[in-house]
């Protein structure tokens, strides 16, 4: 391949992998390319687990042999069976050498960056003649100057062997690789953060938005039951003021606890901190009676902390009598309306929308009236 057409093949790496949204597609798209740019027929890419001692199979691209997945949950390795990512990788650069890709047959001993290893049968030499192909070349992947993984392309039998040179290219394009990789760490940290609520780890806001407003298409296409309960953590200010916020703050993370331990009795139910002292939790698919009692139980276990004073909950389901519900907005206030109620009535149980007539009416306040908390908070308690 000349000097164009392998910097064409660089160039077309690093947009595809630019182009992808997540990091599936950043794998696969990384092992297609370099799977073109090797003339190879198929292309992996793994990264070593070092907690787990296990090289894990990310993504299996191109022509896959029967049983490989594109996207294996469990196709992982004992590293030892691969012991060039820890031992042969690591003193070739203790030694001051770069990380070299090598290439190995299918009907020979395996070479590697110093040439062949004497004794030495790699676990991917079986491995070859058990899919049908007939070589591989294998380059490390090195982030953030460790060993993160490793690059693999394969040719079937009877097509020509990795040449040397094809081994130094598959040495640059899994450069290019690491590369991308990082910018994807990168992006989907910031992804992350821009979801979640730094302080307890639950989602944010944001994130509640976002999954309202798809729970909602699908209650309107479907009828899939969407219900929330949102919560007003009582006490929040009393700690604060009297113990410090750092106290304040270990309330509002052991509530956090709580609250997602409660939610994981309602299969996919997002749980988040909505800002300060209040928390919510949005469910689809579980009926409005599973989602209170969960609720139910979240009063219960949130008034035995020894911090705070128990919790405000209000709930609105699709699944209970609330009127038409045509946007996240109005499920937001039916909800806010029934947790405003229970914190006028210091109740230690849900107030659920539908349940309590007096929650459609606050709810559908005028709107100056319905952004007036202190209103519903001060109000007397139901007779």
């Amino acid at each position: 391949m000349g000097e164009d057409l392998r910097l064409r093949a660089v160039v077309a790496l690093a947009q595809a992998m630019a182009a992808a949204h997540t990091a599936r597609e950043c794998w696969r798209a990384a092992a297609l390319a370099a799977c073109e740019a090797l003339g190879g027929t198929f292309a992996a890419l793994s990264t070593w687990q070092r907690d787990l001692g296990r090289l894990k199979v990310l993504v299996n691209a191109g022509q896959r042999a029967p049983g490989e997945e594109e996207f294996p949950d469990s196709e992982t390795y004992p590293v030892y069976q691969f012991s060039e990512i820890t031992e042969f990788l690591h003193e070739r650069w203790a030694g001051g050498g770069g990380p070299h890709a090598w290439v190995e047959t299918a009907d020979g001993e395996p070479s590697g960056p110093g040439g062949p290893r004497r004794g030495y049968c790699h676990e991917r030499v079986a491995a070859l003649r058990r899919r049908g192909r007939g070589c591989c070349v294998v380059a490390p992947i090195v982030l953030h100057g460790r060993a993160w993984g490793e690059l693999y392309v394969a040719r079937p039998v009877g097509a020509p062997v990795f040449g040397r040179e094809e081994a130094d290219f598959a040495t640059v394009l899994a450069a290019v690789v690491a590369a991308g990789i990082a910018q994807t760490e990168r992006l989907e940290e910031v992804r992350k953060l821009a979801f979640t609520d730094p302080l307890t780890g639950l989602a944010n806001r944001r994130a509640v938005d976002a999954r309202l407003e798809e729970a909602l298409d699908r209650f309107l296409r479907d009828g899939a039951v969407v219900s929330l309960v949102v919560c007003d953590l009582n006490g929040l200010k009393r700690v604060n003021d009297t113990q410090g916020h750092a106290v304040g703050d270990r309330l509002l993370e052991r509530f956090g606890s709580l609250l997602s331990y409660c939610g994981a009795r309602l299969p996919g139910a997002l749980a988040a901190r909505l800002g300060g002292d209040e928390f919510c939790l949005v469910s689809v698919g579980p009926g409005a009676d599973e989602v209170v009692a969960v609720a139910e139980e979240l009063c219960v276990r949130a008034g035995g902390l020894d911090l705070g004073e128990g919790v405000a909950c209000g709930v609105a389901s699709t699944g209970d009598p609330i009127g038409p519900v045509r946007s996240a907005r109005r499920l937001f206030r039916l909800a806010d309306a029934a947790q405003y109620r229970a914190k006028a009535a210091r109740s230690a149980e849900p107030v659920v929308a539908g349940r309590d007539g007096a929650v459609l009416r606050l709810a559908d306040a005028p709107p100056a009236a319905a952004r007036d908390r202190r209103r519903f908070r001060d109000a007397a308690p139901p007779s």
